[in-house]
C-alpha cells in the first residue's frame, strides 16, 4: 500500500478527531458516539465509492481505507495498554482504596454475572455450543464508562461515585479479557461446554501473574527513572517503554493477563513515582499521558467503527432474535449488580450509598465500545473458529455495541433529565451563590489594586466601581438570605470552602515545593476526604475526615505487628516518618485558613459560622500539635532534623525566585541563569532525600530521657530496650478493660490515657505508668483504661516489671507515689513485690 495515502488517511483521521469533540458539545452527545458514528460513516462511505458507477476517482482512497491493515493485536498491543496506563495515573489511588471492596465487587462479579447471564441465554436460545456463547458474553460484559463520567462531572455527580465507576471500569476490562482468554482457549481446542471449575480455578493465576509482572516492570522503572534523575526526557521516554513491555512480558513470556500486569504497573507508579520523580516531571509525565490517550481512545473507536460494516454484511433475520437475547440478559445482569448487590453492600457498610436515580443512570449508561469489537475482530480473525461461530460472533457484538451507542447513548441526556439529575439540590445552589459572591469580592479587590496602575478618569471608575458594587451587594445578599437553606447547610457549605480552600493551598505549597513531593498526594487525598465528607454528612463527616488525618491506621498498625513480632522494622520507620512529615505538613497549612475563615467566611456566612468553623479549625490543630508533640517526645531530634530540611527547601524555593526575577529584569543572562538553577537543582535533590528514621536508636534514646529508668545503668538500659514492646493507640480507643488478666505494665512514651474506677478517674501523661497495681498485687484490673490523644506505649511483662523493681530505686519511688496518689498502701505492694 502508497505510504503517501496510508500517511494522508491517518492524518486526516486526526482532523476527524479535532472536529469531534466541538461536534459532540453542539449535539450534546457523547463525545465515543460521535467518534462512532464517523467511524461507521466513513467506513460505509468508502464501500460506495467503490461499488458506485458514479466515479472512479475516488477508489485509490477508498481501497486505501478499507485495507487499512487493521488487525486485533493492533487494538490489543497498541492501544489499549495505553488508555490503561493513562486511566491508572489519573486516579487518586489513595482515594480509591477507600472504595476497594464496591469497586472489587463491582468488576469482578458484575463480569463474571454478565458472562454467565449472556452465555447461559444465548445456549438456550441458539444452537452454539455453550463455549461459544460464554465467549460473547465475555467479550459484550466490558463497558466504556466515558460518557457516564464525564455527563456525571458535568452534573457534579457525588465524587466518590465518579470513582467508584472509573476503577470498576479500569478492572472490568482487565476481568472481560482475561474471561475472553479462557473462553476463547476452549473454543478453539473444540470443547463445547467447558467445565465452569476449571475456568474459574485458572482465573487468579492469570491475574496473580499480571499482577506480580506489571508490579516488577514499574519498581524497575522507576528505579531507573531516579538514577536518570537529572534528565526529564529520558524519564519520560522510560515511562512510554513500561506499558508495552509489562503487557507483552506477561502475555507472551508467563502466559498470564497483560491486562492486569499494565493495570499494576499503572497503579504502582501512581504510588511510589511521586516521591522519587521531581513535581514538574510527574506533572509532565501525566500531562504526556493524557494526550496519548487521548489519541488512542479516539482512534481505536474510528478504526474500530470503520469495520462494522463489514461485521454485518450477513445479517440474518434470526441473528436479530439472538441479539435481543444479548441485550436482555446484558440489562437484566447489570441491573441484578446495581440493583441487587449494591444495596446489600451497602445495607453491610462495605459501599457507599448510591441512590435509585444514580443505579438508574449507570444502568442505561453501560456502553460497548471499541474494546467489545476489538475483542469480535480477534474471534473473527482466527483459524480455528469455526466459521458459524465467528460470524454469530461478529454480529452479536457489534450490533450489541451499536445498540448501546446509538439507543442509549443517544438518550442518555434525556434519561437524566427525566430523573431530575439535571438539576442542582438546594445546598449545591447554595454553594454556586456563595462561589459567586466570594469571586467578585477578590474580583473587586484585585480591580481596586489595578486601576491605581492606571491614568483614569476618575468618574469613570467610580461609576464602574459602583456599577459593580451593584453586583456584588446583590450576590453577596443572595448569599446571606438563601430562605430554603438551613443553618445546618450554611455550616456544611462553609466547611466545603474552608476544605476547597485547604485543597488550594496545599497546591501550592507543593508547587512552592514546600511540602515534598512524596508527601503531596496523601495530603491532597487527606484534603479531598474533608470536602467529600464536609457534602456528604456535614459537620460530621468533616470531623471524621479530620481525625483519620492523625489517627493510626490499619496499615500503621500492620507495620507495627511486622516490626514487634518478626523483627521487621523498615515499614514502621517509613511509616512513622510519613507520619512526622504528614503531620508537619498539615500544621503548616492549618495556619494559613484561619485568614480565610476571618476574611471570606465571615463576610459571606456570618460571625456565627465563622465561629464555629475557627473553633473546629483550632481542634484540628490542637490534634495535629499532640500528635506531633508525642512523635517528638518518642523519637528525640528527628522532628527537629525535618524542620530543618523543610527551612533549607523553604531557602531554595526563595532563591531560585530571587534568581528568575533578576534574569527578568536583565541583570544575569540566559547562562548564568541556567548554572544557576542547575545547582539549585543538585541542591533541591538532596534536600529531598528524607533523614532515616532508626526505630532502635530512638528507643533506647527514650529510655535514657524517662525520669523511671533513670538509675539504670546503660546495659541496663539496652537490655531494657530489647525486651520493651511498643504499642500504638488512637484517642477513645481501650487500652485496658476492667476484670481483664493482668499481664502487663504500660510506660507512657508520649499522649494520655484516663483511668476510670467506680471511686475516681486519673488522668495521666508522658512518663508515667499504669497496669502496675493490678501486676504486684496480682488481682485483675478495676480500672478501665482509655486514650484520650494518639498514644505511645512502652510495654513490659509482669515477670520483667517484677526484676526491674528490684533494680531500679527510681521505679520504686515512682509505684509508692502511684500506690499514695490513689489510696493504696505502698509497704504492702513492695512487700508482695519482694516475695
Amino acid at each position: 500500500m502508497d505510504i503517501v495515502i496510508v500517511t494522508t488517511i491517518i492524518a486526516s483521521l486526526f482532523l476527524v478527531i479535532g472536529a469531534a469533540e466541538p461536534l459532540a458539545a453542539r449535539l450534546r452527545l457523547p463525545y465515543s458516539v460521535i467518534l462512532a458514528a464517523l467511524g461507521v460513516l466513513i467506513g460505509v462511505g468508502a464501500i460506495f465509492f467503490l461499488q458506485t458507477d458514479l466515479t472512479d476517482a475516488l477508489n485509490p482512497v477508498a481501497e486505501a481505507i478499507l485495507g487499512l491493515p487493521i488487525r486485533s493485536n493492533v487494538f490489543l498491543y497498541v492501544f489499549l495498554p495505553t488508555l490503561l496506563f493513562q486511566a491508572t495515573l489519573g486516579m487518586n489511588l489513595r482515594r480509591m482504596l477507600d472504595d476497594w471492596v464496591p469497586i472489587l465487587v463491582l468488576a469482578i462479579v458484575a463480569v463474571v454475572v454478565a458472562t454467565l447471564s449472556v452465555g447461559y441465554a444465548l445456549a438456550w436460545a441458539s444452537a452454539l455450543p455453550l463455549a461459544a456463547c460464554l465467549l460473547i458474553g465475555a467479550i459484550v460484559s466490558t463497558t466504556d464508562p466515558s460518557a457516564v463520567v464525564s455527563i456525571f462531572r458535568s452534573i457534579s455527580a457525588p465524587q466518590r461515585l465518579t470513582r467508584i465507576i472509573e476503577g470498576e471500569s479500569l478492572l472490568n476490562d482487565a476481568a472481560a479479557i482475561a474471561l475472553f482468554g479462557l473462553f476463547m482457549s476452549f473454543v478453539a481446542l473444540g470443547v463445547p461446554d467447558p467445565e465452569l471449575s476449571d475456568a474459574l480455578a485458572r482465573f487468579p493465576l492469570l491475574i496473580a501473574g499480571g499482577a506480580l509482572t506489571g508490579w516488577l516492570a514499574a519498581r524497575l522503572a522507576v528505579w531507573i527513572m531516579a538514577i536518570v534523575n537529572q534528565h526529564e526526557l529520558a524519564q519520560l521516554s522510560i515511562s512510554v517503554a513500561l506499558p508495552y513491555l509489562a503487557y507483552i512480558g506477561a502475555e507472551q513470556t508467563i502466559g498470564a493477563s497483560g491486562v492486569i500486569a499494565v493495570v499494576t504497573a499503572g497503579l504502582t507508579m501512581n504510588l511510589i513515582a511521586p516521591g522519587r520523580l521531581p513535581p514538574q516531571t510527574w506533572i509532565n509525565l501525566r500531562e504526556l499521558w493524557g494526550v496519548l490517550a487521548h489519541w488512542a481512545g479516539a482512534l481505536i473507536f474510528i478504526l474500530a467503527a470503520l469495520l462494522i460494516p463489514r461485521l454485518l454484511e450477513e445479517v440474518r433475520l434470526g441473528d436479530v432474535v439472538l441479539l435481543a437475547v444479548v441485550v436482555l440478559a446484558a440489562i437484566a445482569a447489570r441491573a441484578v449488580i446495581l440493583f441487587g448487590l449494591l444495596p446489600i453492600l451497602t445495607f453491610v457498610g462495605t459501599s457507599p450509598a448510591v441512590e435509585r436515580p444514580y443505579r438508574a443512570v449507570i444502568l442505561w449508561g453501560g456502553l460497548r465500545g471499541a474494546l467489545t469489537l476489538a475483542l469480535a475482530l480477534a474471534v473473527t480473525e482466527s483459524f480455528r473458529i469455526p466459521v458459524e461461530t465467528k460470524r454469530l460472533v461478529g454480529i452479536l457484538a457489534t450490533g450489541f455495541t451499536l445498540f448501546t451507542l446509538i439507543v442509549q447513548g443517544t438518550t442518555l441526556r434525556w434519561v437524566i433529565r427525566r430523573l431530575g439529575l439535571d438539576r442542582l439540590s438546594p445546598i449545591d445552589e447554595a454553594l454556586s451563590r456563595q462561589v459567586i459572591a466570594v469571586a467578585l469580592q477578590t474580583v473587586r479587590e484585585d480591580v481596586a489594586r489595578t486601576t491605581e496602575n492606571y491614568d483614569l478618569s476618575r468618574d469613570i471608575v467610580r461609576a464602574e466601581a459602583k456599577r459593580f458594587s451593584t453586583r456584588l451587594d446583590d450576590a453577596v445578599k443572595q448569599a446571606e438570605d438563601s430562605a430554603d437553606i438551613l443553618d445546618r447547610d450554611r455550616i456544611t457549605l462553609g466547611l466545603i470552602a474552608l476544605a476547597g480552600q485547604e485543597r488550594d493551598t496545599i497546591l501550592l505549597r507543593v508547587r512552592d515545593r514546600t511540602i515534598s513531593a512524596r508527601m503531596a498526594d496523601q495530603v491532597l487525598s487527606d484534603a479531598d476526604r474533608l470536602i467529600e465528607g464536609a457534602r456528604t454528612q456535614g459537620r460530621s463527616g468533616y470531623q471524621r475526615a479530620a481525625r483519620r488525618g492523625v489517627t493510626y491506621g490499619r496499615a500503621f498498625r500492620m507495620a507495627v505487628f511486622l516490626h514487634n513480632r518478626l523483627g521487621l522494622s523498615r515499614p514502621l520507620a517509613r511509616m512513622t516518618a510519613d507520619r512526622f512529615e504528614l503531620l508537619l505538613s498539615q500544621r503548616l497549612i492549618l495556619r494559613d485558613l484561619g485568614e480565610f475563615i476571618q476574611g471570606r467566611i465571615l463576610r459571606i456566612h456570618g460571625r456565627r459560622v465563622a465561629d464555629l468553623l475557627q473553633d473546629l479549625l483550632s481542634r484540628r490543630n490542637d490534634g495535629v500539635e499532640t500528635a506531633l508533640e508525642g512523635l517528638r517526645l518518642q523519637y528525640p531530634g528527628y522532628a527537629e532534623e525535618l524542620e530543618q530540611r523543610f527551612i533549607r527547601r523553604t531557602a531554595l524555593r526563595i532563591e531560585e525566585r530571587e534568581y528568575t526575577s533578576m534574569r527578568d529584569d536583565g541583570l544575569i543572562g540566559a547562562e548564568v541563569f541556567t548554572a544557576l538553577m542547575q545547582d539549585i537543582a543538585s541542591r533541591r535533590v538532596e534536600e529531598e532525600d528524607r533523614p532515616r528514621l532508626d526505630i532502635a536508636l530512638q528507643r533506647a534514646e527514650l529510655i535514657r530521657q524517662l525520669p523511671l529508668f533513670a538509675d539504670l545503668d546503660e546495659v541496663a538500659q539496652k537490655r531494657l530496650g530489647r525486651a520493651l514492646k511498643t504499642r500504638y493507640v488512637n484517642a477513645e480507643d481501650v487500652v485496658v478493660r476492667k476484670d481483664s488478666p493482668a499481664r502487663n505494665v504500660y510506660f507512657i512514651a508520649s499522649g494520655a490515657v484516663e483511668l476510670s474506677t467506680a471511686r475516681q478517674t486519673l488522668r495521666l501523661g508522658r512518663g508515667e505508668m499504669f497496669g502496675q497495681m493490678a501486676v504486684l498485687s496480682n488481682k485483675n484490673p478495676r480500672a478501665m483504661v482509655r486514650a484520650i490523644a494518639p498514644s505511645t506505649f512502652l510495654v513490659l511483662d509482669d515477670a520483667r516489671f517484677r526484676r526491674l523493681l528490684g533494680r531500679s530505686g527510681s521505679l520504686r519511688d515512682a509505684v509508692r507515689a502511684s500506690a499514695e496518689k490513689r489510696g493504696i498502701p505502698a509497704p504492702q505492694i513492695l512487700r508482695d513485690a519482694a516475695e
